[in-house]
């Protein structure tokens, strides 16, 4: 291999963040051919991680991994969502019992990269999503050996609403919003006006007054657009006639 191409091996190699995947594509926009990357995994410096993307040989990766490549070499808002962000955060993990799927949500255009989805087969779950704005409410989260980006406890919340009652049990979600006592109010307020489905407001806001959270005093509800007419979420359910929701019986 030439002197040239060994420099470029080795300086990638050094700035290689521990558990992170590259992707032949951003690479080869910084000077590294398809056919170098070969010769590389040849000699054995990267290994492929499914079709289109590598990593450095001997380092664990995770899906974490992955994220960090779409989101800093795609720009991508696929990010943890939902339980998965809560726990990550220390906010769930009394309810993060056996083996569970990592939730990951992602502008409702956004596809999720096949190589992505060979690597971590059955590890996660994809939502594609419009009801709230791609990237407000991320925050970040150290993983490794570097960032990547996930939901704030407010967003978290609100997606795990969004799933709720399909994919997500509503009293699980009550007992979720009980611990988020330190949300912050500027947020749930952009949070909330920005939100297209009148569902997740409906709860949000029924389950923070329920469990008396002190932050929603701080929180302008007559800019929140709450839409008209009755939601069933549940049949059989009670019937809450501030919010119009019939939820079920134990969250009355």
């Amino acid at each position: 291999m030439s002197r040239l191409n060994l420099g470029k091996i080795n300086h990638l190699v050094n700035d290689w963040p521990s558990g992170a995947v590259y992707l032949a594509s951003w690479l080869k926009k910084r000077g590294v051919s398809n056919q170098l990357l070969d010769r590389y995994k040849k000699s054995e410096w990267v290994d492929a991680v499914g079709s289109g993307a590598v990593k450095r040989t001997g380092d664990k990766v995770n899906y974490q991994g992955g994220l960090y490549a779409l989101q800093t070499q795609l720009h991508s808002s696929i990010h943890v969502g939902g339980k998965s962000a809560l726990a990550l955060q220390g906010k769930a993990h009394y309810l993060q019992l056996g083996q569970v799927k990592v939730s990951l949500f992602g502008d409702w255009k956004e596809r999720l990269p096949q190589w992505f989805q060979d690597a971590w087969h059955g590890e996660f779950e994809y939502f594609k999503t419009s009801f709230l704005p791609p990237l407000l409410g991320l925050v970040e989260y150290e993983a490794m050996g570097f960032t990547i980006k996930i939901s704030a406890p407010a967003r978290a919340m609100m997606e795990c609403l969004y799933l709720a009652p399909a994919k997500q049990d509503l009293q699980e979600c009550y007992e979720l919003m009980e611990g988020l006592t330190q949300l912050r109010p500027q947020l749930v307020q952009e949070l909330l006006e920005s939100c297209t489905s009148i569902k997740v407001k409906r709860l949000f806001l029924y389950m923070a007054k329920k469990s008396k959270q002190p932050w929603l005093e701080y929180v302008n509800l007559e800019k929140v657009h709450l839409g008209s007419g009755k939601r069933n979420l549940v049949p059989g359910g009670v019937y809450s006639p501030e919010y119009q929701l019939t939820l079920p019986r134990e969250l009355i």
